[in-house]
């Protein structure tokens, strides 16, 4: 531990590097200049660095301060928090930027801060034990820790007068009934235990546990507004992933209405940013109109796919308008020079929450011409007496749809019209202070992003999307993981640290197998091969088969991500990367740890399984096979892609397999009948009619394992079939499926049939 005076000589040197142009956080100033430095200085966490001026004594998350805390037998205050975070920024202000509050934290605490987006697994252990003793959690989260960091008493915000008077119960209780609150953190610390323990390997899961969630949330479902729950509204991603892989597997009327006009009612809300596109992180109340303002990567990527492929079962053009919206937002204001992304921006500005984003009509008739004027403000429901503190957040008040038979014209031409006075309007905002932008690099957030990119640039045939997914999976590769067995998980100003976590093995790894399935590239393979068997190297719990978030050592104990929040669990994207790994490799033994992942909740899932929506759509995949244009056969040998075509007005439907080189599969008429021959069904026969199926000419060869001539197919094959509707009243996807038999030169694989789903 440095002594006094080297720590303050370090404190000082860290400021001067800082530079003539830095801006210290902080009322407590000397001629310009910050009165307090603490340790947070040191760091590369925007959020610690907004604590840097505070006079708390800010330790980061070490060894450092829990050395310091049994030497000078405190206890521990532990504050975690993010960057965007508006109470958070209220804490600051009131509490630690108060001479008197520091000074009990100073003489009476080790105080600790922890950026939750750096180390997700220390804010999941003290969130769980906050809960239990609370009921709630939130941010910022604030914890009082024995010196071997375990919790023994806890909340989130604390006013700055109940905060102080806290912190003065709390040390009169320390010094006078110490080992009370010892013995408390213990039993605590063992009901965490139990929380985060994935150890039920005997359980059976149900095997109608998807349609349980399904039914559950379904009961849950605001026919008024759209969602799936109370207010504050969030968008649970993982929640309408599920629904949709519902729906695509069995189409249900009620609940793609149910979806529908819950993705329109987000659209039309003001949680979506209706000048410069992007959703912000939830809405306070039932009808998506008033936001919290922040912005996160996480959210613009998981609501990006959601509207994908919503668009792919419903058709809907105002989904694809709110997926290019949302990307391009990001493209263009959350992306670094390099092609990388930015973790957040913040809901404050201007001191005052959501100031960037609200309007008056007076601001819209200064900018626009009367009749255009007229129109936004009309449009996006502008009144003199606002809807949030005297302005306005614009929102629809009516679908696109019904605006549009308002003016009497299109969609498309709608648009034309109201697009340039949009821009009018962001480039006007953009003038504005903007509110903080968090611009560290968080590997996982980024792998969620780049997955987002490929799947739109697929599904929207956008190539644009496609190459900025391609360039950040490769700024990631370079700067991120400078050698095998090494991840980063973060990087400010272009310095990465910080050991990555699960989520960041799991996310980039299906970041890029996502960018493999769009380009064809084995290196996109390879790279995600190598990173799930590095997942499973460092994280897998070998007692209960499920991973761990990470491997912090100073944790108590190490939590496994297993239900969804915001984002899916930690293991069910694991489940869903390492099921699809084994498709893609033919390694079967990433389907055996997906397995046991999925066995270890078994129990958990059985008893709620509405929060496990993404783990039971991957068990689905799984148990069923993928759902999509897209699939894989032959232990990855065979690469099947279905997609329609234009030709001559009929509905046509070509379906290209690539297969391996060494591989082959039998033509549609082999030469022998005891062959399994390569053929084309369909699935949804109630809407559609099969009217021919062209198979290519077969390659007639001889093979080592059999003497005859046989009829194949290799490398590039195209089949193509002609289909009629019969039923144009619903929108069911084409399904059709595709039987075959891969042998390689020595010996046959079983036959396979593989379902595929034309949009």
């Amino acid at each position: 531990m440095p002594s006094n005076a080297e720590l303050q000589a370090r404190l000082a040197a860290a400021l001067e590097a800082k530079g003539p142009n830095y801006q210290p956080r902080t009322h407590h100033l000397e001629n310009g200049k910050p009165v307090y430095i603490n340790r947070l200085i040191f760091e590369d966490s925007p959020y610690l660095l907004q604590h840097a001026h505070n006079p708390v004594d800010w330790f980061p998350w070490g060894d450092e301060a829990f050395a310091k805390a049994r030497l000078e037998n405190r206890p521990v205050f532990l504050s975690i928090g993010y960057a965007t975070c508006h109470w958070c920024h209220v804490m600051e202000e009131e509490s630690f930027e108060s001479l008197y509050v520091a000074k009990i934290l100073n003489d009476n605490f080790i105080s600790i801060k922890v950026d939750r987006e750096q180390y997700p697994d220390i804010d999941q252990i003290y969130m769980t034990a906050v809960t239990l003793m609370t009921g709630h959690g939130g941010w910022p989260m604030s914890t009082f820790l024995t010196q071997q960091g375990k919790p023994f008493f806890g909340g989130t915000y604390y006013p700055a007068e109940t905060f102080a008077d806290l912190l003065l119960q709390i040390m009169k209780v320390w010094n006078s009934q110490q080992q009370t609150l010892i013995d408390q953190a213990e039993q605590l610390a063992e009901a965490v235990d139990r929380v985060t323990a994935a150890e039920h390997q005997l359980s059976t899961l149900e095997s109608s546990a998807m349609q349980a969630a399904v039914d559950q949330l379904m009961e849950r479902y605001d026919a008024q507004d759209g969602g799936f729950g109370p207010a504050p509204k969030f968008p649970n991603e993982p929640v309408l992933l599920l629904l949709l892989h519902a729906y695509e597997r069995r189409p249900e009327p009620a609940l793609i209405a149910a979806l529908n006009h819950t993705l329109s009612a987000m659209a039309q809300g003001g949680i979506y940013d209706q000048v410069g596109g992007g959703f912000h992180r939830y809405a306070t109340d039932s009808h998506w109109l008033v936001p919290h303002f922040e912005k996160m990567l996480y959210n613009q990527a998981y609501l990006a796919r959601v509207y994908v492929r919503a668009h792919d079962l419903t058709g809907h053009p105002l989904h694809v308008r709110i997926v290019k919206q949302t990307l391009d937002y990001v493209l263009r204001e959350m992306t670094t020079a390099e092609g990388v992304f930015y973790s957040a921006t913040d809901a404050d500005s201007e001191g005052h929450e959501g100031a960037f984003f609200i309007w008056t009509p007076d601001e819209i008739k200064a900018l626009l011409p009367p009749d255009d004027a007229w129109f936004v403000i009309h449009t996006f429901g502008l009144t003199p007496q606002g809807n949030f503190e005297g302005k306005n957040i614009p929102h629809l008040q009516c679908p696109w749809e019904e605006v549009a038979r308002e003016e009497g014209v299109s969609l498309e031409h709608l648009f034309r019209r109201l697009d340039p006075l949009l821009e009018k309007l962001r480039q006007h905002r953009a003038q504005r202070i903007p509110p903080l932008t968090d611009n560290k690099i968080i590997v996982a957030w980024n792998a969620m992003l780049i997955t987002a990119l490929a799947e739109a640039g697929d599904r929207l045939s956008e190539p644009r999307y496609i190459d900025a997914a391609r360039h950040a999976a490769g700024t990631l590769w370079k700067k991120q993981r400078p050698r095998d067995g090494v991840l980063w998980r973060v990087s400010l100003d272009n310095k990465a640290s910080i050991p990555a976590r699960q989520d960041d093995y799991v996310h980039f790894s299906e970041a890029l197998l996502a960018l493999y399935d769009v380009t064809g590239e084995p290196m996109f393979l390879l790279q995600a091969q190598a990173l799930a068997d590095e997942m499973l190297d460092k994280f897998l719990d070998s007692a209960s088969g499920a991973l761990v978030m990470g491997r912090e050592r100073l944790l108590f104990r190490h939590p496994k991500d297993s239900y969804d929040g915001a984002l899916p669990s930690g293991n069910a994207v694991a489940v869903r990367v390492l099921s699809r790994l084994a498709r893609r490799t033919g390694e079967t033994a990433y389907a055996d740890d997906a397995a046991k992942i999925v066995q270890a909740f078994a129990d958990n899932i059985n008893r709620q399984p509405s929060a496990y929506a993404y783990l039971l759509a991957q068990l689905d995949e799984m148990r069923n096979g993928e759902i999509g244009p897209r699939q894989y056969a032959a232990r990855g040998a065979v690469k099947i892609e279905a997609r329609p075509v234009e030709q001559q007005g009929k509905s046509t439907v070509a379906i290209d397999l690539n297969i391996r080189d060494g591989w082959h599969i039998n033509a549609h008429q082999p030469a022998r009948q005891a062959l399994i021959a390569t053929e084309v069904k369909l699935l949804n026969d109630s809407a559609w009619t099969v009217d021919t199926v062209t198979y290519p000419d077969p390659v007639l060869k001889t093979l080592a394992f059999d003497k005859d001539t046989l009829a194949l197919y290799q490398g590039q094959v195209r089949i193509r079939a002609e289909l009629s509707r019969h039923d144009s009243e619903t929108r069911e996807p084409l399904k059709l499926s595709l039987q075959l038999q891969a042998c390689s030169q020595e010996a046959c694989l079983p036959p396979e049939t593989v379902d595929l789903t034309v949009y």
